[in-house]
C-alpha cells in the first residue's frame, strides 16, 4: 500500500468537562495510490468517527464512506486501508482509529465531493445527505485577518506537517455530528505506506 493524499480534517476534540466527547470527519482526495496491483488514483474517501470520551479510552463508532466510482477491488482496498487492516500496528491514524472504534458501521458507497487547497487552508467535503464540512483559515478575532499556523509532527501517525484552520461540520447520517462550528480543522499533503507516514 502506498499513496499520496490531500486531506481535510474537521475535528472537535472534547474534554470531559466542556464537551465529554471526541468527534471527527476526515476527507481524502487521492492523487496517486495503489494497494498491491489495485490503482486508486483520483478516488475519494471519507471517515466519520465519534467517541463518548477521549479517543484513547475507546468504545468509539466509525463509518467509512468510499467513492461510488470505485470498482469492487478498489472498494475492498480502500476499506482495508481506512480501517488499518493492512498496516503495521500503531503505524497509521487509521489503525489507531480502528482499534479505538469497536463499533464499525457498514461502509457507504456514495458520491463524494472534495476540494482541498492545502496552502490556502481552504476546502470542503460534501457527501449529500451525510456530511457537509467547510474549512477555512483561522482569523484574527479583531481584524479578521487570516492567520497561518502549522502543526509539525516528525514522528506522527497522520502527517508530518499540517496547516491549521477552522472548520464547520454537519453530519446527519448514522453518526450525527451537530454543532461543530468553528472547531479545529487541518489540511495536509500526506504520503502513506503500510509502515506509516513516508514523508
Amino acid at each position: 500500500m502506498s499513496g499520496r493524499f490531500h486531506i481535510l480534517t474537521g475535528r472537535h476534540y472534547g474534554d470531559r468537562v466542556a464537551h465529554g466527547s471526541c468527534r471527527s470527519v476526515v476527507g481524502y482526495a487521492i492523487e496517486q495510490g495503489y494497494f498491491g496491483s489495485v490503482r486508486l488514483d483520483g478516488l475519494r474517501a471519507a471517515l466519520i468517527t465519534s467517541w463518548p470520551g477521549a479517543i484513547h479510552e475507546g468504545n468509539g463508532t466509525m463509518q467509512v464512506i468510499i467513492d461510488e466510482r470505485a470498482d469492487e477491488r478498489q472498494r475492498d482496498a480502500l476499506l482495508k486501508i481506512l480501517t488499518g487492516a493492512e498496516t503495521d500496528d500503531m503505524a497509521t491514524i487509521w489503525w489507531v482509529f480502528s482499534a479505538m472504534c469497536p463499533n464499525k458501521l457498514e461502509p457507504l458507497f456514495l458520491p463524494i465531493e472534495i476540494d482541498i487547497d492545502v496552502e490556502a487552508r481552504r476546502g470542503h467535503i460534501r457527501v449529500p445527505g451525510v456530511i457537509e464540512t467547510v474549512g477555512e483559515p483561522i482569523r484574527n478575532p479583531v481584524t479578521g485577518a487570516e492567520h497561518r499556523a502549522r502543526i509539525e509532527m516528525p514522528d506522527g501517525v497522520e502527517f508530518r506537517i499540517a496547516e491549521a484552520g477552522s472548520g464547520t461540520t454537519r453530519a446527519t447520517g448514522q453518526i450525527p455530528l451537530p454543532n461543530l462550528e468553528n472547531t479545529h480543522a487541518q489540511f495536509a499533503h500526506i504520503h502513506f505506506s503500510n509502515k506509516g507516514v513516508v514523508d
